[in-house]
């Protein structure tokens, strides 16, 4: 079989030869095993309080240990975080988001060189969404990225290991900088109520603080870095940690404390809200073999850049194809609205996509239910004359989430994101502004 022959061996009919690697298709469902905790994998400095306040399931993200449920199946679930996220106030231990210090004299040279978007562009305590690409143009990671001085940044990364590419790209580069994790740990601070708990625990100023914009403060005496920033679309904070190990008790008993008045509940990530929001998860909806003209991320890479990074001439090459009108992947990522009963937990597998025929082409990525929708929605994988807005298609779901055992539900391509967010990303910004391409 050639290379551009390559497909799924359990599923045939879904055309995988952009990858070295397929993704696995073979839908195996639920399988009832048990995580064992052992020292190989970190615990964060939060792990204990989190299970303190309710954690009953985790899987492993960066190497941690990372929370994935909080309220019980029987007390109504990961909806039930929904409604306290979208109607109250949150917290979140996302310690797993490891933070990679860049500092020195050649900081901003050398994460110009790693980073798509333009580096110099970053004022310090400013912080920038962006994405790192092999020299094949897949995306290794989609840190945010802060800037807390002229010669220090932090990649508050993605679940993958950026840290030693990192560390290996400057072995060959030589730049003056030391690239090293460092002991600080984030929470974000999630939904409508979420400023002015904000501003109860820091002051007014957090009400002057912008989009993406960064403060340093102290909570319960620890010291801390605060950006407006988050992975659920509404409005709220991350707050970054300084030595974390010796400071979590304080800060996270100081959120609960100053939150309780605010209805304030702590759930795991939102991913049925990012993906409402159309925000991506690197390792589900994208990784190292996919490139960002296949995501919906083609705004991450400017044209008028003038500093070299990784990537660069696989990216253009990528770009000057799919303008000359000869897409160069099998498939793309693209928002899907479905029928069937509504999904309210995380998809064990990807599931799979036919053709209106019934022929399999692809497979999604992220599914759930949005209430104020009232249907499922869900991105996924489909070939490039499947995206067009408004095609139909039909999505093999459990049989759970059907009314007919054995028949796929229907579907159909719409727009991203599926609902408003209290701040519109880059990708919304620059469509807004008549840009193909972010700032």
């Amino acid at each position: 079989m050639s290379e551009s022959d390559r497909f799924h061996p359990n599923v045939p009919g879904v055309a995988q030869s952009d990858r070295l690697v397929p993704i696995n298709l073979r839908q195996s469902g639920s399988t009832p095993v048990q995580m064992l905790i052992s020292t190989r994998v970190r615990k964060s400095p939060f792990w204990h309080m989190s299970i303190e306040a309710g954690c009953w399931r985790a899987e492993v993200y960066n190497r941690m240990y990372h929370p994935r449920g909080y309220v019980r199946p029987e007390d109504g679930g990961a909806m039930a975080e929904y409604d306290a996220l979208v109607n109250r106030v949150t917290l979140w231990n996302v310690a797993v988001e490891r933070q990679i210090r860049v500092r020195g004299p050649d900081a901003e040279a050398f994460v110009n060189r790693v980073i798509t978007r333009d580096a110099s562009k970053i004022a310090p305590m400013h912080g920038k969404y962006t994405i790192l690409c092999n020299e094949r143009g897949g995306i290794l990671n989609d840190p945010v990225l802060l800037r807390l001085a002229e010669d220090e940044f932090w990649f508050s990364i993605s679940d993958s290991d950026l840290g030693m590419w990192l560390q290996g790209v400057n072995v060959g580069l030589g730049h003056d900088v030391e690239i090293e994790e460092i002991d600080v740990a984030p929470v974000q601070v999630q939904g409508p109520l979420s400023e002015d708990l904000m501003v109860d625990m820091f002051g007014e100023a957090i009400r002057e603080l912008r989009y993406y914009e960064l403060m340093e403060s102290e909570l319960a005496g620890c010291s801390v870095v605060i950006s407006q920033t988050g992975f659920s679309g509404e409005k709220g904070y991350e707050i970054y940690l300084r030595d974390a190990t010796l400071n979590a008790e304080a800060m996270w008993y100081a959120v609960l404390g100053q939150g309780a008045r605010f209805g304030l509940r702590v759930i795991a990530p939102a991913h049925h809200r990012r993906i409402a929001a159309g925000i991506l998860s690197w390792g589900q909806d994208m990784d190292a073999e996919t490139s960002p003209f296949q995501v919906n991320l083609a705004y991450q890479v400017p044209r008028e850049k003038e500093a070299d990074y990784i990537g660069r001439a696989a990216l253009e090459a990528q770009r000057d194809r799919i303008e000359a009108g000869d897409y160069p992947f099998d498939l793309k990522l693209a928002g899907l609205k479905m029928g069937g009963a509504p999904i309210t937990d995380y998809a064990p597998d990807f599931w799979l996509i036919a053709r209106p025929d019934g022929t399999r082409v692809g497979y999604v990525t992220s599914p759930w239910w949005s209430p104020e929708l009232e249907c499922n929605i869900a991105l996924g994988y489909v070939p490039w004359d499947m995206t067009e807005i408004g095609t139909k298609c039909l999505v093999e779901l459990p049989e759970r989430y059907t009314a007919q055992s054995g028949q796929p539900v229907a579907g159909e391509v719409v727009k991203v994101p599926f609902r408003p967010s209290a701040h519109p990303s880059a990708r919304e910004q620059a469509r807004a502004a008549g840009r193909n391409v972010a700032e």
